[in-house]
């Protein structure tokens, strides 16, 4: 066995030189065999031997007793006193045992600081290295101080292999005591090391830097702009392996200026694609696929980069099996975000008989994402192959392929059902029983066009003993009853054992015997009341009984009602169920050759302890608009804290959608209540009612979530406090995000502390004529329109409007469940947007959402959230995520619902803003077909927060004068001509801001005319 004592104490990088071995194998074996009584002794009187050569043999001896677990820390003293030597082997044993034992021994190891001060001025470069990095590897506080001087002058070594060697310890001593190193100003020195003539330095140095700024998220160390950048692309073609990874994975945290810079980079980083080692290709890929998003599609180049990026991941497969699945993971997440890709190279991702299991199962899968009209014969053949082989579990994952190329390809679907159909007359149990799965879902994905298989299917009944098999054969039953003569009879063979059946096949079964039923009601009334008696009656699972109730009750109340709901059209089942959400796909894009790419799981779901996980997303693509700047240069889409009247231009749809607030709400006191107005069912549930909205208005006390049965309404004046519900207890999250339902994060004193509505005395509202604060009656709120058809998002629809209420501006939204699948873990987020709106709360939406439900929910809004010019002024690009998908629309918020309740000017004010805006500022428009009067129209407007300051007569002509204030600051003054029997007004409009003006006429025609 050879003795390498060497490797514990060098870095990967140490030139072979420095690793050389010591002793031979006859020599060194020797040291691990001796097991006799009074060891320590005898080695203690050998390590203060004068003779060189005994002393060398005793450290070995002392080094090997450690190796095999033997303590020796008695012998601390004595192999300390072994350092004062010129014999580079000798000391490098004895810097190995001092790091072992510094930690249990601290006050020993004081007394080497010496020897390390003297040896980090040695005339040998391998010395001083030595020296710098044993003092890096001893964690002991007492000696970190003493290591300062010494680090100093190692850093400014005219050695690069001292400097190099220095920049890790700087990384070590950071872990160990980081405010000491930012009082040293080693940060500084090791950012000057970037710009180093050795390629070796630049990489360690970027290194110890990106560690450093792992711990430190929030602090700009790395310092990334072109001229550094520049640096690290002229290092990167002289370093090693290791240096290499460094510097690209750094160079995939900087965000280029444009497109032409995006180009540049990915030109000097292509050639590191043939790079031997498998970790330097994974990283220039992910570097590679970060900056193709800044590309123009229709750019020579980016068709040339998709070339290039092809034939390297291809090699990658030619890898060992295990190096091969890292590869395939990898391939997997660039087929989802870039199939183009490998479009051409399906044959590389068919299985070879020799293929391990994991391989194979991998291989499948990328292979149905490649799957394409032009390949899917090739395909097929492929998967028709796979269905013969021994492994159980492979063959079952290759008959489902098959039926996932068929709602995938719909040209191959006939292809596909016949190769189904091949496959179930093998008769082999687990391939039919598998085959009948997947052909349950085509014929969800194509109703009426392949049941003339069912005949087929029926003959294989006996032999399904798997419950999806057995759900899958009863729902065809039950949906196709009308065309199956004897369906009673195959339904009431499964009766028999219905209480050894597992969950699954007994809530199919009820389901589809009540579907028999409602098609065939004189035949079957006799299978349907046993099958209600047995789910409901002689049943321990509350779901069957909650389904068996319901069916019973809809039957015995309204069969008409029972058709409609158990019979309804279903939703088509969409292409691709198993693709990764767009945002973690982004977050794993840029993780590419790391484990959370293996994983497919962001870092924060598996990295644990104090180390800040930075959330990663990829750039804005190009020709969006968006000014994508590194962060030294500071966003152009920034808010400007002066009077907002230029506002900053539009981005792309999903950039900023993706770029997910993923931090906690900076709130300093509990969340606001839910409005008034949400889910009112949900309110008196829980004993609310219209107590709630009469009680006290100071803000309520949090209340965890329960998911327990609210108790049931309580005789009392007493208000209970609406449920408070916390970000994280929102559930699902985006791409990890405990605090997706959050929005933009707005600090709680920008909210109210009540949405309710403030009910005022008798009295009061007699004299308060309008003038105060707070919702005038008559507020304008544009009728409910449909945002999200349930065709776009897998069976959710969603209808809403805007309104503003006791001085909020609410989402008011019903969400509608046309899928046939209960939807759980709502949550909200907005892009950014002319007027800064977001989400005040989390999306509240308290029971799961069962199918052919739907359910009213109002949302609060801030207007603190991040600001971009849209166009449309009044565009809103929303995301929505439950538990199936992330779904995305844009709706516009007429402009009323930000005019606020301090918008009255006073008469001189007025007059002086009147003047002091440009006429080029003012627009007229024509509002036509209008019937009111102008006392009516002013008070019609005054419910919205549009305030008449003041009103005259001049040639039967009645001119009000009024004025609105945005949430934003901006203020809008407005002259409105109404001359009797003309029903035509002319409204002219002047504000600093101009654009606004078109969309506050629109929102004046909505609210005169509604």
């Amino acid at each position: 066995m050879k003795w390498e004592g060497t490797k514990a104490i060098t870095a990967p990088t140490t030139p072979v030189t420095e690793n050389r071995q010591f002793g031979s194998k006859m020599t060194d074996s020797k040291y691990f065999t001796t097991t006799k009584k009074g060891e320590i002794f005898e080695l203690k009187a050998e390590l203060n031997s004068d003779k060189k050569e005994k002393k060398k043999e005793a450290v070995k001896k002392v080094i090997a007793s450690m190796t095999v677990g033997k303590d020796v820390s008695a012998l601390f003293p004595d192999v300390v006193n072994c350092m004062q030597t010129d014999n580079l082997e000798l000391k490098k044993l004895v810097y190995l045992y001092l790091m072992n034992y510094a930690k249990s021994q601290p006050d020993m190891a004081i007394m080497a600081v010496n020897t390390f001060v003297k040896d980090c001025e040695d005339p040998n470069p391998l010395i001083r290295a030595l020296a710098v990095r044993t003092m890096g590897c001893i964690r002991v506080d007492k000696i970190t101080e003493y290591l300062c001087e010494p680090l100093r002058k190692c850093l400014k070594d005219e050695d690069p292999y001292v400097r190099k060697t220095a920049a890790v310890c700087v990384a070590k001593l950071h872990d160990i005591n980081a405010q000491l190193v930012e009082d040293q100003g080693f940060l500084d020195t090791l950012k000057d090391l970037i710009s180093d003539s050795n390629p070796m330095v630049v990489a360690n140095a970027v290194a110890a830097l990106s560690e450093i700024a792992e711990s430190h998220p929030n602090s700009n160390l790395l310092d990334l702009n072109p001229q550094t950048i520049n640096k690290l692309l002229t290092a990167l073609n002289e370093c090693t392996e290791w240096g290499q990874i460094f510097i690209l994975d750094c160079l995939a945290n900087y965000t280029p200026r444009d497109d032409r810079e995006s180009q540049s980079i990915c030109e000097r980083v292509t050639p590191r694609l043939s790079h031997a080692n498998s970790a330097v290709v994974l990283s220039a890929v992910k570097v590679l696929m970060k900056f193709m998003e800044m590309l123009p599609k229709d750019l020579d180049y980016y068709g040339t980069l998709l070339k290039k990026l092809a034939p390297p991941l291809v090699t990658l497969l030619s890898a060992e099996p295990e190096l091969q699945y890292v590869a395939l993971r990898n391939i997997n997440l660039i087929v989802q975000r870039r199939p183009e890709i490998l479009k051409h190279e399906m044959k590389v991702f068919f299985v070879k008989y020799n293929d391990p299991i994991y391989v194979k199962l991998e291989k499948l899968d990328i292979m149905i994402r490649l799957a394409s009209q032009a390949n899917i014969a090739q395909v097929l053949a492929e998967l028709k192959e796979y269905a013969t082989e021994v492994d159980v579990d492979f063959v079952r994952k290759a008959v489902r392929a098959i039926g996932r190329c068929a709602i995938k390809v719909e040209q191959s679907a006939e292809r596909c059902v016949s190769t189904l159909l091949d496959l179930i007359q093998t008769k082999v149990n687990y391939v039919v029983q598998e085959a009948i799965v997947v052909i349950k879902d085509i014929f969800r994905k194509y109703p009426n066009k392949y049941e003339s298989v069912i005949a087929t299917l029926c003959e294989n009944l006996d032999s399904l003993d798997e419950p999806e098999a057995r759900a899958a054969m009863i729902w065809i039953v039950g949906e196709y009853a009308e065309r199956i003569d004897n369906a009673d009879e195959l339904l009431e063979s499964f009766l028999e054992g219905f209480h050894d059946e597992s969950t699954q096949v007994q809530l199919q079964l009820l389901t589809a015997i009540v579907k028999l039923f409602l098609k065939k009601p004189t035949e079957t009334q006799e299978l349907v009341q046993q099958v209600l008696s047995l789910a409901t009656q002689d049943s321990d699972n509350p779901d069957l009984r909650d389904r068996g109730y319901i069916y019973w009750r809809l039957l015995s109340t309204d069969p008409v009602a029972a058709k409609e709901v158990v019979l309804a059209e279903k939703p088509l089942i969409s292409e691709e169920t198993d693709l990764i959400e767009p945002t973690l796909l982004e977050e794993l894009i840029c993780h590419i050759g790391t484990l959370a790419s293996v994983y497919h799981k962001p870092p924060s779901a598996f990295v644990e302890g104090s180390r800040g996980v930075q959330h990663k997303r990829l750039p804005g693509s190009a020709g969006s608009g968006e000014s994508v700047d590194s962060p030294d240069t500071g966003s152009a889409a920034g808010v400007s804290e002066a009077p907002p009247a230029v506002i900053p231009s539009q981005g792309d749809l999903l950039g900023d959608l993706l770029n997910l607030d993923l931090t906690p709400p900076t709130a300093t006191g509990p969340p606001p209540a839910p409005s008034s107005g949400m889910q009112m069912g949900a309110m008196d549930l829980l004993g609310g009612g219209l107590d709630s909205l009469m009680g006290d208005e100071s803000e309520p006390p949090p209340i965890p979530l329960r998911t327990d049965t609210p108790q049931s309404p309580q005789l009392s004046h007493q208000s209970p406090s609406p449920p408070d519900y916390s970000p994280t207890e929102l559930g699902g999250d985006l791409g990890g995000s405990p605090a997706m339902g959050a929005g933009f994060g707005a600090p709680a004193a920008a909210m109210p502390a009540t949405f309710s509505a403030p009910v005022s005395g008798g009295l009061d509202d007699l004299f308060d004529l309008g003038g105060g604060v707070g919702m005038p009656m008559g507020a304008y709120s544009p009728p409910k329109t449909v945002w999200l058809p349930a065709m776009k998002a897998k069976g959710l629809e969603i209808s809403g409007t805007f309104a503003r209420r006791a001085g909020v501006i609410q989402m008011e939204m019903t969400l509608t469940n046309k899928a046939m699948s209960v939807m759980t873990d709502f949550a909200i987020q907005f892009n950014r947007n002319s007027f800064g709106l977001a989400p005040a709360g989390p999306l509240q939406v308290l029971t799961p959402l069962s199918p052919n439900q739907s359910i009213e929910v109002a949302l609060p809004l801030s207007t603190v959230g991040p600001v971009m010019k849209m166009e449309p002024l009044s565009n809103l690009q929303v995301a929505v995520k439950n538990n199936i998908d992330v779904f995305y629309f844009s709706c516009q918020y007429p402009i009323s619902m930000l005019f606020v309740e301090d918008g009255k000017m006073e008469r001189q004010v007025f007059l002086a803003t009147w003047k002091d805006i440009p006429n080029d500022n003012e627009s007229q428009f024509q509002i036509k077909d209008c019937h009111l009067s102008s006392d009516a129209a002013s008070s019609k407007l005054q419910g919205s927060n549009v305030f008449t300051i003041a009103k005259r007569t001049v040639e039967g002509q009645d001119m009000l004068y009024q004025s609105m204030k945005l949430t934003n600051g901006i203020w809008v003054l407005a002259e409105l001509r109404v001359q009797a029997g003309n029903p035509n007004y002319t409204v002219s409009l002047k504000c600093r801001a101009p654009e606004v003006s078109q969309c506050v006429f629109q929102s004046y025609e909505a609210m005169l005319k509604n």
